[in-house]
């Protein structure tokens, strides 16, 4: 009976341990989770610090981190070629350590296009404007989601991101046209890459001496490429769209062929003007005739504007130098009667020489990035563009060019200096600066001895560095030459008429009639109502094109018409069927669409 008590006891005993033990794991347990939870919260937090870092927008990193893990990334681009795409991304991730953006794929995942591998051929898309450069091609490495829990965890950048490259953001023509213009239209392109967007820039180059000017295409600090690694090992872009629109580059540089305009240009003044304007706010800069439009009769206006008309000379101070500035300054001074004003980038900032030349109304430079200044100017005034000894005006042409497009309203002129005893030549200089002492003899005595640089690729032509470095002593009698000449075909400046540039619409309701005269003879009228949009504009001259082709015939019979019906008899044949096309023309070169083709049978 006590053996059996003692026995009892015992097992209570045991049972008591054995729950205390229980309960201490569970407690313990529930710590240790409790722990792991605080640590996650904690890391979580940190995280969320990090992405504040980056933008002042908050994120909820939690629902940031879950998303990448269950959808992936999303990928919609636009454009069919890698050279006119720009893609939209959700979650698109960089590692800092590889240097490689990653796109996560889930069940959820969209890639649009998917190109398997046609992706690398070349690329999915150009980082930068200067097209099918391949130092500019953008593309990803792909992992499963599930491997984001093997990798470091992500900082999110909740902003909406432009994700591009500057192709040369030390050369103010380069920034310029590369890279400010492009993402200006761009951001406009995408209603959501607005003035709160982050620009982040990834070619690897330094900010540069330029760098104000890209901060003002967005309230926030641009990001780059070398910064992106002090936010974390795994970065990850919320929203981004990556590369840019081609749309308003007007020049080729010359990498495949010698360089000058771009075959297809597709950028007019206006939109140049526009986006210089949205600029001169950004610097708080007001136009001369804007503040003063308000003032005084139309004959005063005439009178003051006449009084505060000035020239812009742009001096450089180290290399391409016009040796004898003064005098070619007196000189403008006294042919013109006006105030003649220096600027230089070496040593005054950009607003304010900007704030100067957007009232001249002559601007005269050496060839050279400052001269994309003139997209500054008011409509109406004078380029001038000095080139030194040996260097053809003809070939290098950008600022010509962009004072050419339509809606620019500005006049160009070059000279070009022919006497070589008014070249001073550097050839112990750096190559980069036009020297040629690390040349071979015969060469160095070949490009000495040459009087025009030929036709040349991009970008280090020892011959086109060691011409365009010169300075010149500028031959003040034939420049003025030149300028009085080139100011006898200068356009008057009239109030641009939007409906100078207007196309005009389909003609409507075309048909036509024939009618068998012999069995060798007959007629074919045509007629047609004019289009919808012309009877809302004055146009000077409106005219009608026909096309008139044989079914089954590769040729066609073109006419000019004045007329909205016409009978046609000539090389019309009985029993034929002819193909019949009708569209508008306003002022000789305006062409309207051609009408929806006629089939007409005699």
């Amino acid at each position: 009976m006590r053996a059996s008590v003692a026995g009892c006891k015992m097992s209570v005993g045991a049972l008591l341990n054995g729950l205390l033990v229980s309960v201490v794991a569970a407690l313990l347990w529930k710590y240790s989770k409790l722990s792991e939870h605080a640590a996650l919260l904690e890391e979580e937090l940190h995280m969320t610090q990090q992405s504040q870092e980056v933008s002042q927008a908050r994120i909820d990193y939690h629902v940031a981190l879950q998303a990448l893990q269950e959808h992936g990334t999303r990928m919609v681009c636009s454009g069919k070629m890698h050279t006119d795409r720009i893609c939209r991304f959700d979650y698109l991730c960089y590692c800092s350590e590889a240097e490689e953006f990653v796109f996560f794929h889930s069940n959820s995942s969209v890639m649009l296009p998917n190109l398997g591998s046609r992706r690398f051929q070349p690329a999915l898309l150009d980082l930068s404007s200067v097209e099918d450069h391949n130092t500019q091609y953008f593309n990803f490495l792909e992992l499963p989601a599930a491997a984001l829990k093997f990798m470091p965890k992500p900082v999110f950048v909740p902003d909406v991101t432009l994700i591009l490259n500057r192709f040369n953001p030390d050369n103010l023509m380069h920034v310029f046209h590369d890279d400010l213009l492009p993402a200006f239209y761009t951001m406009k392109q995408y209603s959501d890459l607005d003035d709160e967007a982050r620009l982040v820039f990834m070619e690897g180059w330094s900010e540069g001496p330029h760098f104000d000017l890209y901060r003002l295409l967005s309230s926030k600090q641009p990001l780059l490429k070398e910064q992106l690694r002090n936010f974390g090992k795994l970065m990850c872009f919320t929203k981004s769209y990556v590369g840019l629109s081609k749309m308003t580059t007007w020049y080729q540089y010359g990498f495949v062929q010698p360089q000058g305009p771009k075959a297809n240009i597709l950028v007019s003044g206006n939109e140049i003007r526009q986006f210089a304007r949205a600029l001169m706010e950004k610097m708080n800069i007001t136009r001369t005739e804007e503040a003063d439009k308000d003032a005084g009769s139309a004959e005063d206006e005439k009178e003051n504007k006449k009084k505060d008309e000035y020239i812009v000379v742009f001096s450089r101070s180290t290399t391409r130098l016009i040796l004898n500035e003064a005098e070619l300054i007196m000189a403008l001074a006294q042919e013109f009667q006006m105030r003649v004003i220096t600027v230089s980038l070496e040593e005054q900032s950009f607003p304010s020489i900007t704030q100067v030349i957007s009232g001249a109304s002559m601007l005269v430079s050496m060839h050279g990035a400052q001269l994309v200044t003139s997209l500054f100017l008011p409509r109406g005034a004078t380029v001038v563009e000095l080139f030194p000894f040996a260097v053809n005006p003809e070939q290098y042409t950008p600022y010509k060019t962009l004072a050419s497009l339509p809606g620019m309203d500005l006049h160009y002129i070059s000279w070009r200096n022919v006497k070589e005893e008014n070249t001073v030549t550097h050839p112990d200089r750096p190559w980069e600066q036009g020297g040629i002492a690390h040349l071979e003899k015969e060469e160095q005595e070949r490009i000495l001895a040459s009087k025009d640089i030929p036709r040349h690729l991009c970008c280090r032509n020892p011959e086109w560095l060691f011409r365009i470095y010169q300075d010149t002593l500028v031959d003040i009698p034939s420049f003025l030459e030149v300028l009085k000449e080139g100011m006898k075909t200068k356009p008057s400046l009239k109030k641009t008429k939007i409906t100078s540039t207007v196309h005009p619409g389909r003609v409507r309701e075309p048909q036509c009639q024939t009618s068998v005269q012999t069995t060798n003879e007959a007629k074919l009228t045509v007629s047609w109502q004019i289009p919808w949009n012309l009877k809302y504009l004055k146009v000077r001259e409106v005219k009608y094109e026909v096309w008139i082709q044989e079914q089954g015939e590769n040729t066609y019979m073109p006419y000019i018409l004045p007329q909205q019906n016409y009978t046609f008899s000539e090389n019309i044949k009985p029993f034929t069927t002819y193909l019949v096309w009708v569209r508008c023309i306003f002022n000789k070169n305006l062409l309207g669409p051609f009408a929806d083709v006629l089939m007409c049978r005699t």
